[in-house]
């Protein structure tokens, strides 16, 4: 990996490396999830973190992003976006490092590929919370902005992130919301807040789960 050049009247002043790390966050079932891969290089081998890399030279931060999604978790075609700069000097023992982490919510349906390895995983933003905590490079950190984060964009808006296959059913909705919240929805409440911002198919659901519903998209 190349090394970022120092321009000659600044090679006396210490600098950081710089890396990218991402949160790519699902729901899948009840549970609002993250992906962790298993790392290959030396440092912390065998452990789960997020997927992240070291930026190298004359690299942007959405190339290094795509590249780390691509090498480390089999992902492609994604648009992660800036979630904010992590720079402890400490969040990395091999040395100062400042981690531009970056966020992506992505439809549990799209991670079929990626989870056949057994280097990929999910886990539990809360029923695998020791998991997260134990994460090397203050990645926990970056974990709990990122849900904040969704979960602020699910507080007044029907699935920004298109979690939800269309068309679905407001108690598909629902649950979904939930899910990213980590808690049950008052349900007059939410219909009323959410009913409005969607459009109806006219359509109604076969009845394989409950009762007929109302179909509608976002």
């Amino acid at each position: 990996m190349s090394e970022l050049r120092t321009p000659p009247h600044l090679q006396d002043y210490p600098r950081p490396s710089v890396a990218v790390d991402t949160a790519v966050l699902t729901a899948a079932g009840e549970n609002l999830m993250v992906l962790l891969v298993r790392r290959r290089e030396e440092h912390h081998a065998g452990e789960w973190a997020l997927p992240g890399t070291f930026l190298r030279e004359r690299e942007t931060l959405a190339a290094a992003v795509l590249r780390s999604l691509r090498d480390k978790a089999g992902m492609e075609g994604r648009v992660p976006q800036q979630l904010h700069v992590f720079d402890d000097p400490d969040r990395d023992d091999r040395g100062w490092t400042l981690s531009v982490a970056h966020v992506d919510a992505v439809p549990f349906r799209d991670l079929e590929t990626p989870l056949q390895s057994d280097d990929v995983r999910l886990a539990s933003v809360t029923g695998d919370a020791d998991l997260i905590a134990a994460l090397p490079y203050g990645h926990a950190d970056m974990v709990r902005l990122a849900v904040e984060q969704l979960r602020q964009d699910y507080t007044q808006t029907p699935d920004p992130a298109g979690l939800l296959s269309e068309p679905f059913t407001l108690k598909e909705l629902r649950d979904l919301h939930e899910a990213v919240a980590g808690r049950l929805l008052m349900r007059d409440t939410f219909r009323r807040l959410m009913e409005p911002q969607l459009t109806a198919t006219g359509q109604m659901s076969d009845g394989t789960r409950g009762r007929p519903s109302r179909l509608w998209r976002r």
